[in-house]
């Protein structure tokens, strides 16, 4: 239905035939990888159900119920089933529902969900990039595991499913589902598909839409959520030794259908694997447009029309050299008042601490003052004292002469 494009009978064998098979060769020889992410409560089974998914014994350290927050804990191995090599990542949660306060528990398996995004468009917006050989860490599909009560849904699994349902592919399953019995198991199951429906909680349903595999996925979407039990221990049965667990009362066979649903999830899996993926891809495509659009980038203009990338990255480019000069000026600006406050302060300071030396030279020189004051005092009067007493002198030596001059001299013969 393309514009321009004809269609025409080739009159002769050409050889583009061959694509799928060029592609097939190519995607054999680079491999394949495949995220899962396991939520769910400590010792509801994570591990051993990966164990009984894949056959192989994902080992792990046995995790405690006393931490402070919810850790993830990813274990990467590679599969290889006949020639085709599979790059397996697993990623469990550690210490779900075992804080007192789960108010912000699922926060940090949406902060991974988010930071394996953030890592991919990172690559994606290098000059240099290599996504062929890139190692997608993004998370495929999310095996949500619910205790098996039997009664409901708990609220720490409604947050959580409500905030994962737009980031990731979420299929719930019933963790150690052989701890109940089987009607208890259709009854619990109908309840949690009910609660998942009135809450508005999205789970990936298989699709239905190629023929090849639209009967199974139909068949399959009625037996959600999955009512799963793993075990690596082999118990004899028979002449047959089988994957199962063992109790008192009998023995509960991994991978037997009417015992349990492990080997309808693995079937599931591996046949939309592909699916998945490309679910996961559409997820990412919404994280990147709404990063990008955060970041100011957009395809249309203000008056609608197409605008490159190099456009817009020049205007934020642009945009931001403005804004760290108008930055820079206002740093400059206030770094020099602070400079002047400060030399104010300073002088300020000085002046208050060279005050009393100033006072106290005052008072001295006004004390010298007074003193030389009373000093020219005192000799004034000490030279007024001196000229009396000279004046005196004289007047007396005027009298002792006069005195001497008119006595006679009196013979005493």
């Amino acid at each position: 239905q393309n514009v321009g494009c004809r269609t025409l009978s080739l009159s002769a064998h050409v050889g583009f035939d061959s694509l799928p098979d060029q592609l097939l060769r190519k995607s054999i020889k680079h491999g394949f990888c495949f995220n899962i992410l396991c939520v769910g409560e400590t010792g509801i089974g994570k591990s051993a159900l990966m164990s009984s998914l894949f056959n192989t014994n994902f080992e792990d350290s046995p995790s405690t119920h006393f931490l402070s927050s919810v850790r993830l804990r990813a274990q990467t191995c590679e599969l290889q089933e006949s020639n085709v090599l599979l790059k397996l990542t697993v990623v469990k949660t550690v210490g779900f529902g075992d804080q007192v306060n789960k108010v912000d528990t699922y926060q940090p398996i949406v902060d991974y969900i988010d930071a394996q995004f953030e890592a991919y468009l990172e690559e994606e917006l290098k000059v240099i990039r290599s996504l062929f050989s890139y190692h997608d860490t993004r998370i495929h599909v999310c095996l949500y595991f619910i205790s098996p009560t039997g009664r409901s849904l708990k609220t720490i699994d409604l947050l959580t499913l409500r905030s994962l349902d737009s980031k990731v592919n979420v299929i719930p399953v019933i963790g150690k589902a052989d701890s109940i019995s089987k009607a208890e198991l259709q009854e619990f199951k109908k309840k949690i598909m009910s609660e998942l429906v009135s809450n508005g909680i999205r789970i990936y349903q298989f699709p239905t839409d190629d023929e090849t595999v639209s009967e199974i996925n139909t068949i399959t979407n009625g037996y959600l959520p999955f009512a799963v039990v793993g075990s690596m221990e082999k118990v004899k049965i028979g002449n047959k030794m089988v994957r199962a667990r063992q109790y008192p009362w009998g023995i509960v066979k991994v991978e037997n259908e009417s015992h349990c649903d492990t080997i309808k999830l693995r079937r599931m899996l591996c046949t939309n694997m592909e699916d998945l993926k490309e679910k996961t891809c559409a997820y990412y495509e919404l994280y990147r447009r709404c990063r990008l659009e955060k970041l100011g980038c957009r395809d249309i203009g203000p008056e609608n029309k197409p605008v490159s990338l190099q456009e817009v990255i020049e205007a934020k480019r642009l945009a931001f050299c403005l804004e760290m000069e108008r930055k820079e000026e206002e740093i400059k600006q206030r770094f020099l008042q602070r400079v002047n406050e400060k030399a104010a302060m300073l002088e300020e300071a000085e002046q208050q601490a060279s005050m009393p030396v100033l006072t106290k030279y005052a008072r001295l020189m006004l004390m010298h003052q007074e003193e030389e004051l009373k000093l020219e005092e005192k000799k004034k009067l000490l030279e007024d004292e001196i000229a009396q007493f000279i004046e005196k002198k004289a007047i007396t030596v005027s009298i002792q002469s006069q005195v001497s001059v008119s006595t006679p001299v009196v013979s005493l013969k």
